[in-house]
């Protein structure tokens, strides 16, 4: 089939599920999917959308004039483009699904929700993890639900020299990734970071919390080994550059960044939140280590400096996971098998 169209609802800031979402919509586009995009203003990844289709730039607050001047754009662009599927991505974003029409009308989640009732006008519920699919259906939902998950960007990393960040080549090198939030939990990480000696630590990323980072870094006395490094175009390159990967994250509902990482064939260390608990084996593809146990992951990365063969194993086995259950052909056809209105896998625990 070709011609397919698609209308995405994406209100997301900037962090790891944008990333995936661009990469899945420019996937789609070499499929040869059109696609028409209403997002926030001011995206660092609007450019790389444009490139793929018409952009409608807006706030989206469920009580406000705006979001019915929205609405009453959304209703003319759908009558007038026909899509063959509407995507609502998040939970808020279903509210502004159309109640017929707008071809197939899905939410996509990458978190878990805590009710059911911005749903109403769903035809199918998509998560990335089980977890998040097994969360609904517990709620109640009883229509299809299925799960489709991530795939990583088609980037050849490249490690950066060490030098370019002030770290001497013969140090442990440690990286670790994203928003700057308590739930990512990078105070974990610099307090297990400081019980391994000598060792430097590279942190991509920006939020609320990095003033408060940085007096944690200072506080502990190793400031001059932590490089903040704000957000970076690609951070697989930095990944690549490490000896270990640290995602300490309390919550996470996939991990998108260990993914990332084992394409950066670099060893993970992360807690036992729910996407790693779901898709990593520890001491075969990750060392899991318990949330905020600052020892434990302390420990997993003074084992790692300590055995190079453990590291290597890490890395083999996660690439074959990989290879086995996150590759972009698999997923794409399951989003286009979606598109086209086939709901016949979406049975998930019926």
């Amino acid at each position: 089939m070709t011609g397919r169209r698609v209308i995405h609802m994406h209100f997301g800031t900037d962090g790891g599920a944008e990333r995936f979402f661009v990469n899945l919509c420019q996937a789609l586009a070499e499929a040869g999917v059109e696609q028409r995009f209403v997002i926030r203003p001011n995206r660092a990844w609007a450019e790389d959308l444009r490139q793929l289709g018409a952009i409608y730039e807006t706030n989206f607050r469920l009580l406000s004039p705006q979001s019915l001047g929205l609405r009453w754009r959304l209703r003319q662009m759908r009558a007038a483009w026909r899509p063959d599927a509407t995507f609502a991505w998040m939970s808020r974003a279903s509210k502004l699904l159309p109640q017929s029409g707008g071809g197939v009308r899905i939410t996509r989640l990458g978190d878990y929700p805590r009710h059911l009732k911005n749903f109403a006008r769903n035809d199918v519920i998509v998560a990335n993890t089980p977890g998040i699919a097994q969360a609904c259906r517990a709620l109640g939902w009883q229509r299809p639900l299925g799960v489709i998950s991530n795939f990583v960007r088609e980037v050849t990393p490249r490690a950066i020299a060490r030098t370019t960040y002030d770290t001497p080549d013969d140090a442990f090198l440690i990286v670790g990734s994203g928003r700057f939030i308590h739930r990512k939990g990078f105070d974990t990480l610099i307090r297990a970071f400081a019980q391994v000696e000598g060792a430097y630590l590279w942190l991509a990323g920006e939020g609320e919390k990095r003033p408060a980072l940085e007096a944690l870094a200072r506080d502990l006395g190793v400031i001059d080994r932590v490089r903040f490094l704000g957000w970076v175009e690609e951070p697989m390159h930095l990944v690549a550059s490490a000896d270990a990967y640290v995602m300490p994250s309390r919550h996470e509902p996939l991990g998108n960044v260990i993914l990332e990482a084992w394409r950066s064939a670099t060893p993970v260390v992360a807690t036992r939140s729910e996407g790693p608990s779901w898709f990593c084996e520890d001491g075969k593809d990750a060392l899991l280590v318990d949330i905020d146990d600052v020892d434990a992951m302390a420990q997993a990365l003074l084992r790692l400096r300590a055995k190079p063969d453990l590291a290597a194993q890490l890395v083999t086995a996660g690439q074959a996971q990989l290879s086995e259950k996150f590759t972009k052909s698999r997923v794409v056809a399951q989003y286009l098998a979606l598109i086209d209105g086939d709901l016949s896998a979406m049975d998930f625990g019926r």
